[in-house]
């Protein structure tokens, strides 16, 4: 099997998103990491690389020089993986798709929508090439869950109810996310907010046009939103909400995705991740287990093995991996998402600073 080989930028060794990237590339056994800028600086730079097995010329501390480094080589990276602070994100990812080299990029895509909007515009010949780490998406039966419905096993939708709580912020430091020059203004919108808003719209196809928000820093000392409650209105006349919070004290990663339809209704949530819920109005409800004769979806483990978080991050790789080899990945979130879950930000702080005024999602 070919391995393509990948350089990564942040993400030093401890860090949660670096490590969880790592361990989603072993698992597809397709990428071999041969570079990275780990750190600005030098020593930490150094030993970081020396703790992954990278080779000291390919460890760098500037990223734009990595980039232009990496595109010269004939063995150079084939992807350029961003795992940094919000803040970082465009810039890095201009230097690298300049070099022609794809990106993969953790969300949110920008501080802004209008930085969003400029980046895309810019950048829209090379959409293919930008990846954008909307990591729920990758998971078996959310995919299978977007099937269903497009088959019509749910009929048309009426309503859509999808909440992502966590309490880490409740007590705990947030760093740079809570820092709006670092993590931007929307806060836990942009965190774990564009998650719920993505996978709404991945799994049901439809497009929300407009919304209404009440937006709160529950927590005086926070300087940016950790939680908001969202109406949502869809492109067929279906309606939903979206809660998000990271100050629901109880509540770990509580991400649950909701739809009703004519003829039946759906439930996943992450932390039961390998079934949905079906449910019709005759009180049938039926499990849907990952793996199952029914299912069409595959799974990297056999059925009664739980896949995972990382395991639907290593499903987004092997996507990536089909993408470099020249082959459609159609599921795979790309430049036009990370725009989509930017308009979702703006209008959301839009609205709430409008008492919840109804507001539209810009292209």
């Amino acid at each position: 099997m070919k391995k393509w080989p990948v350089g990564m930028i942040g993400g030093a060794p401890g860090s949660f998103m670096g490590d969880v990237h790592r361990r989603a590339l072993a698992l597809t056994g397709q990428f071999s990491l041969v570079a990275g800028c780990l750190s600005r600086h030098a020593g930490p730079a150094l030993k970081a690389g020396q703790a992954l097995g990278l080779d000291p010329a390919r460890t760098y501390t500037d990223w734009a020089q990595m980039a232009r480094a990496e595109a010269a080589r004939p063995d150079g990276i084939a992807l350029a993986i961003i795992v940094t602070p919000n803040d970082m994100h465009l810039p890095i990812a201009t230097a690298f798709l300049e070099a022609g080299i794809p990106v993969l990029c953790e969300k949110p895509l920008a501080l802004t929508a209008g930085q969003a909007r400029h980046f895309a515009e810019r950048f829209i010949a090379q959409a293919r090439n930008m990846v954008v780490a909307y990591t729920y998406s990758g998971y078996a039966m959310v995919r299978e869950a977007r099937r269903l419905v497009h088959d019509g096993a749910l009929g048309a939708l009426r309503n859509i109810q999808v909440e992502y709580l966590q309490d880490w912020l409740g007590d705990g430091d947030g760093g740079w996310r809570l820092d709006p020059r670092t993590g931007g203004a929307g806060g836990c919108l942009g965190d774990v907010g564009t998650h719920a808003f993505h996978l709404a719209e991945f799994v049901s196809g439809l497009r929300c046009e407009v919304l209404s928000a009440r937006v709160s820093r529950l927590v005086p000392r926070h300087a940016v939103p950790d939680d908001a409650q969202v109406q949502l209105r869809f492109s067929n006349n279906a309606v939903g909400s979206l809660w998000v919070s990271q100050v629901a004290t109880g509540c770990g990663n509580a991400l649950r995705l909701r739809l009703f339809g004519e003829k039946a209704g759906l439930e996943w949530r992450q932390e039961q991740p390998d079934s949905l819920v079906i449910s019709t109005a005759d009180g049938r409800t039926t499990h849907v287990a990952r793996g199952g004769s029914a299912v069409q979806t595959p799974s990297l483990l056999p059925r009664g093995h739980p896949e995972g978080y990382e395991e639907a991050f290593a499903r987004l790789y092997a996507d990536t991996a089909f993408l470099l080899g020249g082959h459609e990945a159609p599921l795979l979130p790309r430049l036009p998402d990370g725009v989509r879950g930017q308009a979702f930000i703006e209008a959301a702080l839009e609205s709430g600073a409008q008492y919840g005024a109804w507001t539209s999602l810009q292209a």
